[in-house]
Order: structure tokens, then C-alpha cells, then sequence
């Protein structure tokens, strides 16, 4: 069947900072989230501690090692100097990988009691396939850096969904160093029955960036398809390409265009979309490391928590709207 026309209530993304849920989360966020997050403080200023006290040790054995003119001595004290900066090292890279997953299942636990929203998996060290990543054709290249983490799958109704943030990167034309292709979240979902139509939607304002995915998607079959779409504010930031026999309007209904626009105002982050038979795949860029924990700052932050818990939710509201409608 081809893809019917998705009607996401426009009071879902009307603000959101009201979004469904919201209110509920700071309270869970209040009561669960920041008790773990002072626990992880005070882990934070032991380490903090250990690192002032260790350079303050270690500074005056080197300058003791360095006045007695013995450059055995000095070699001597180098070696356990070593040892012991690995040591902080690994208490550093500890920390890092404890803070993220315990936040991360914080988060979905709450997430998962919504309506229509089954049991979260998460897996801290798993990631989508670069094979599926290519298979959304919004983007294009070799994809020689392929880093990703954070991978949460299960069930929104009758849909099975998968997303986990990713960092692409790929040799440029120019002068062959390497840049930025995508970095942020990225999801699949897949549609319980059969579809037909092809739609891509990108950032206009990476299209500079993008003339060879666009290049390829047109000699697949696709064309501009902006005249379809009836949202000003959303010709203005994104472009959209089709295939000639998938109907537009009847998949990117206005209130769902009316929905990315806003998400977009409010998150400054680009969007990526694509509705390829009964795949549905979504990028959303995210220029700063996803609840990457400081070190030499507090990270009790409900700010912290909250762009994160945004960014799942809003990609989660679209996949529960389509399984409501498909």
C-alpha cells in the first residue's frame, strides 16, 4: 500500500518544553535522576582530588629528583610516575563510561512507562550497522570513520525501532582529509506491513555538503518535491526529494512539517528523514558529545539530562504517531 498521510498532533510538539511527559520527568528527574547524578558528583570530586594531590606529589618528587643532579634518580622516580598517571587515566575512563549508562537507563526507564511505549533495551557499546546507515541514502561516501555507541532499541506499538548516536566520517574530494559527515542520533524503525514510495528530506542548509547524495537519489528515480510541500518556514530549511510516483503530502502532513519546524527552532539541530518502502529512518545532528560527563565541572545538571531526553522523545512521539496511522 503506499504510505498514508501522518497526522502528529501539533500539540505534541507545540512547545517542547510541554510536551507529554514533561512536567512528570522533572518530577522523575527530581526524585531518581539527581540522587544519581550527586552520587556520581561526589565521584567526580574524589577523582578531582586525586588528581590535584597526585600532580602536587608528583611535582615535588620530580623537583627533589631534578635538584640532586642524578640522573638515575630521576629516571628512578620516572618509572612508578608513569604507572601512576595510567593509573588516573584508567579512574578517568572509568568514570566516563559509569556516568553515561547509568543516566542513559535512568531516562528510558521513565520513557518506557508511556503509554504505547514497550520495555527499553540499551546497550552501551552497541550501534547500527554502517550498512543501514547507507540504506536511508541520505548520505553517501565510503564512511572510512565509523564510530557509535549508545544503542536503544524495542517496541513503540506495533513498530520495532533501533537508534544509537553515531559520528561518519569521510575523506573529502578537496584535499582528501577527513571530515564530518554525521554526528548525533540516528534511528530505524520499520513499518509492520507493506509500503510503497520513496521520500528524503535534508537541512537546506547542507547542501553544499550533500550534491552527490542528491546526485545519486535523482538517478535512482527522485525529484525536487518542494512544490508539495505547503509549510513556508519548512521549504526554507529543508529540502525535499521524491520519488515520481510517492504522493508527498500524503506522508509529511502539515502538522508533522509544522512539528520539525518547531523542534528545529528550539533545538538548533538539523534533520534528516527518509521513508523508504516500510523503513523509516531519522538523523537527528548533535555537534556536542551526548551526556559526556566533565571532569573538572559539576555535572548535576537537569539541562544535562534534558536536551537528551528531548532529542529520544521527539524521535520516539513520530515513530508512536505513524504506528497510530500507518
Amino acid at each position: 500500500m503506499l504510505l498514508r498521510p501522518v497526522k502528529i498532533l501539533p500539540r505534541l510538539f507545540a512547545q517542547l518544553h510541554k510536551m507529554p511527559g514533561f512536567d512528570q520527568f522533572r518530577i522523575y528527574y527530581n526524585h531518581t535522576i539527581h540522587p544519581e547524578l550527586m552520587r556520581m558528583e561526589r565521584l567526580r570530586i574524589r577523582l578531582l582530588r586525586l588528581f590535584l594531590l597526585s600532580a602536587a606529589v608528583l611535582s615535588i618528587i620530580l623537583f627533589l629528583g631534578l635538584q640532586s643532579g642524578e640522573l638515575t634518580i630521576v629516571l628512578a622516580l620516572a618509572i612508578p610516575v608513569v604507572f601512576y598517571l595510567g593509573f588516573l587515566g584508567f579512574r578517568t575512563r572509568k568514570f566516563i563510561k559509569t556516568f553515561k549508562p547509568r543516566v542513559v537507563k535512568l531516562i528510558l526507564d521513565f520513557i518506557s512507562e508511556s503509554p504505547n511505549i514497550g520495555a527499553l533495551d540499551y546497550s552501551p557499546e552497541g550501534y547500527l550497522p554502517r550498512d543501514l546507515f547507507f540504506q536511508s541514502m541520505l548520505f553517501s561516501g565510503n564512511a572510512p570513520v565509523y564510530l557509535g555507541e549508545d544503542l536503544i532499541y524495542g517496541k513503540v506499538g506495533e513498530m520495532d525501532f533501533q537508534l544509537c548516536e553515531l559520528r561518519v566520517q569521510d575523506f573529502s574530494p578537496v584535499d582528501n582529509r577527513l571530515i564530518p559527515v554525521f554526528g548525533g542520533i540516528f534511528l530505524h524503525a520499520v513499518f509492520p506491513e507493506e509500503t510503497s514510495g520513496q521520500v528524503l528530506i535534508w537541512p537546506r542548509n547542507q547542501r553544499k555538503h550533500l550534491i552527490r547524495t542528491i546526485r545519486d537519489f535523482v538517478l535512482e528515480g527522485g525529484q525536487n518535491s518542494d512544490h508539495e510541500i505547503l509549510n513556508p518556514a519548512f521549504r526554507d530549511v529543508l529540502m525535499t526529494y521524491a520519488t515520481r510516483t510517492t504522493h508527498v503530502a500524503g506522508i509529511m502532513s502539515e502538522p508533522m512539517q509544522d512539528a520539525i519546524v518547531h523542534y528545529r527552532q528550539i533545538s538548533q539541530n538539523d534533520i534528516y528523514l527518509s521513508f523508504i518502502e516500510q523503513d523509516i529512518y531519522i538523523a537527528i545532528t548533535e555537534h556536542k558529545d551526548i551526556l559526556e560527563p566533565f571532569i573538572f565541572r559539576s555535572n548535576v545538571s537537569f539541562e544535562l539530562v534534558r536536551s537528551y531526553y528531548q532529542d529520544i522523545r521527539f524521535l520516539l512521539e513520530i515513530i508512536e504517531d505513524f504506528d497510530r496511522t500507518h
